[in-house]
């Protein structure tokens, strides 16, 4: 991080871990070595273009996970992921804001600098998203039966980090509750308030952890680059 940073990121770490089996919130689930909220920490220490973190909470958790954040800033998250980012988003003075799950430990620093830096250069964006191309075979079923193949060509798997204009994002998160609860990603409201959302292709693993075998990959991934520390 640096004081002279574009953007305040805030990490969505309200999650309860229930698929994926950890007896408690997924950010604090070991993950090679370190809570798995621990990974996107050190990633966001790394990027230049950060200058501060706001951690959202499981309530009830904030002690534990504010051992783990160093100092940064953790408030309670709400019943829905949209609202934990909303109530991040009142301790966010910057003009951009960096948006990521706690479950994606694979995000790099050069990840994070690259959709800020992207994002500051087009004033006409409000949201810039970390994506990849899709590249399975997509088809549409109603009961187990196929309708029709859905044409990939334009299709792309949406990640974080997302980057936004601070000011839209808490425009968009002004929608009714029901909207809210229904939102798995921010950009989508964004969208839905009519405001630009653009891709930033990034093709690196970025997995989200979900279950135990996410767990392996992610392990495996990060012993790779050399990153997961021995038991």
């Amino acid at each position: 991080m640096s004081a002279d940073a574009l953007a305040t990121a805030v990490i969505a770490a309200a999650g309860s871990g229930e698929r994926l089996g950890a007896g408690g919130p997924k950010a604090l689930a070991e993950v090679a070595g370190r809570p798995l909220l621990a990974w996107s920490l050190a990633a966001l220490e790394g990027a230049a273009a950060i200058g501060r973190v706001v951690v959202a909470a499981p309530p009830g958790h904030e002690e534990e996970i504010g051992a783990i954040a160093g100092g940064a800033p953790v408030i309670p998250g709400g019943a829905s992921r949209s609202e934990s980012v909303a109530n991040a988003l009142k301790e966010v003075e910057s003009e951009l804001v960096v948006v990521h799950d706690a479950a994606r430990p694979l995000a790099t620093p050069e990840l994070f600098d690259a959709v800020v830096s992207e994002l500051a250069k087009d004033a006409d964006c409000d949201a810039l998203i970390a994506a990849a191309p899709v590249a399975d075979t997509l088809k549409r079923a109603q009961a187990g039966r196929v309708i029709e193949t859905v044409s990939r060509s334009e299709l792309w798997a949406v990640q974080t980090p997302q980057a936004f204009r601070a000011e839209a994002l808490r425009n968009a998160l002004e929608a009714d509750p029901e909207a809210l609860a229904r939102a798995t990603d921010d950009a989508s409201l964004i969208e839905a308030a009519g405001g630009v959302v653009r891709i930033f292709r990034w093709d690196e693993p970025n997995l989200k952890v979900t279950t135990p075998a996410d767990v392996a990959i992610a392990e495996a991934l990060l012993r790779e680059r050399g990153l997961a520390i021995a038991r």
